[in-house]
C-alpha cells in the first residue's frame, strides 16, 4: 500500500480520498478550512463539501499543506483551477523529490490562459515528466464516494507516471485507464464544463432532445479543434477525458454546470447564483479562459463564445441562441482534420 495525500477536500477529492482508502492505502487531505479537516479527521465526514456521505475512519486531514504533503509517495492536487497556482506553490516546498504528483482539477487558468500542466510548471519547475500525471474521466465524486462503477483514465508523456498511477488506484469499482495524451486529457476536462451550462441552458428552454444532442455533438468538435491547436492526439476525444465526461456533466442531475445552465435559462443572475454556492461551477470561470484561448489561437468555439457572453457579459440568452443557430453552414469536421 501507498501514502496518498490529496490536497483539495472538495467533493472530488473527498471522493478520491475515499477510494483510496478503501483500498487500503493510507491517505492525508489537505483543507482549506479548519472546520473542514477537524470534522474529516473525527467525525469522518465532510459536510461541507460531500452532505451524508460517511468517509473511512483511516482519512486524516490538515490545514498545513507541506506537512500534508511530506512523506507522500502520491501527491494529488485537486482544488479548483482558479487556486491550482496558489496551493501547489504552497504545497510544493514539502513534495518529496521521488513523488508522483497527479493532478485532478479540471479547468483553464482565467487570468494566464494556462492549462494546469502549464501552470505547475511555474509553481514546481523541478517535477519532470516521469513524476507527472493527470487524471480525468466522467465522474460525479457523490458515486466514486459510494463506490459505484466508475472507469477514469490518468494521462502522462511516455506513460511512466500514468502507469505508475494505475497500478494504485485500479479497482473493480475504479477501472483505470491510461493514455500518453495529457494535454488533451486537460482540455476535455476543462471544456466539457462551458458545454455542461450551454445544454443546462438547452434543456431548460425546453428546446428538446435533438437540440441537446446536437449541442452535445458541436462541443465536441469544439474541444476537439481546440485540443488539436495545442497539439493533442484527435482519438483522446473519443474517450472517457472527451465524450465521456461530456455526455456526463451534460446530462447528468448531479452536474453543478448543468445546473447553473438551467438556472440561468429560469432568468436568474449566473454571479449571484454563484456566490451563493460553497462549491465552484468550474465552467463560469472556463468559458472566459475557453473563450480568450480559442481568439488567442485562432480557434473557432463559437458555443464557448455564447456561453461566455451570456454569464460574463450578461448578452440575453434567447439572443445567443439566434446566433448561433443563424450561423453560416460549413464541414462537420472542419478545423479538426488536416
Amino acid at each position: 500500500m501507498a501514502r496518498f495525500a490529496v490536497v483539495g477536500a472538495g467533493a472530488w477529492g473527498t471522493a478520491l480520498a475515499c477510494h483510496l482508502a478503501r483500498l487500503e492505502h493510507a491517505v492525508t487531505m489537505w483543507a482549506y478550512e479548519p472546520e473542514v479537516a477537524e470534522e474529516i479527521t473525527t467525525r469522518h465526514a465532510n459536510s461541507v463539501y460531500l452532505a451524508g456521505v460517511s468517509l473511512p475512519e483511516t482519512i486524516r486531514a490538515a490545514t498545513d499543506a507541506r506537512q500534508v504533503v511530506a512523506g507522500a509517495e502520491v501527491v494529488i492536487f485537486v482544488p479548483p483551477s482558479s487556486h491550482l497556482r496558489g496551493v501547489s506553490a504552497l504545497a510544493a516546498p514539502g513534495v518529496p523529490r521521488n513523488a508522483v504528483v497527479v493532478v485532478a482539477t479540471k479547468g483553464i487558468e482565467e487570468r494566464t490562459l494556462k492549462l494546469m500542466s502549464m501552470v505547475l510548471e511555474e509553481t514546481m519547475p523541478g517535477l519532470d515528466a516521469e513524476r507527472l500525471a493527470f487524471l480525468s474521466g466522467p465522474t460525479f465524486a457523490r458515486e466514486v464516494a459510494a463506490g459505484l462503477p466508475t472507469d477514469v483514465v490518468v494521462a502522462s508523456k511516455g506513460m511512466t507516471a500514468a502507469r505508475k498511477v494505475q497500478d494504485l488506484v485500479h479497482s473493480a469499482t475504479l477501472r483505470t485507464y491510461t493514455s500518453d495524451d495529457p494535454v488533451g486529457l486537460q482540455v476535455g476536462g476543462a471544456i466539457k464544463n462551458v458545454m455542461a451550462v450551454a445544454t443546462g441552458a438547452c434543456d431548460g428552454l425546453r428546446f428538446g432532445m435533438n437540440a441537446r444532442a446536437a449541442l452535445i455533438t458541436r462541443g465536441l468538435a469544439e474541444m476537439t479543434r481546440l485540443g488539436v491547436a495545442l497539439g493533442a492526439e484527435p482519438l483522446t476525444f473519443l474517450g472517457l477525458a472527451g465524450v465521456g465526461d461530456l455526455v456526463l456533466t451534460c446530462t447528468g442531475d448531479l452536474s453543478r454546470n448543468r445546473t447553473l445552465g438551467l438556472r440561468v435559462a429560469e432568468g436568474v443572475d449566473p454571479a449571484a447564483y454563484l456566490a451563493q454556492q460553497r462549491s465552484v461551477a468550474e465552467g463560469f470561470s472556463t468559458a472566459t479562459a475557453g473563450f480568450g484561448l480559442a481568439q488567442k489561437l485562432g480557434v473557432d468555439m463559437p458555443i464557448t463564445e455564447q456561453v461566455y457572453h451570456v454569464l460574463h457579459r450578461g448578452r440575453p440568452l434567447l439572443e445567443s441562441v439566434r446566433q448561433l443557430l443563424e450561423r453560416g453552414y460549413k464541414e462537420e469536421l472542419q478545423g479538426i482534420r488536416g
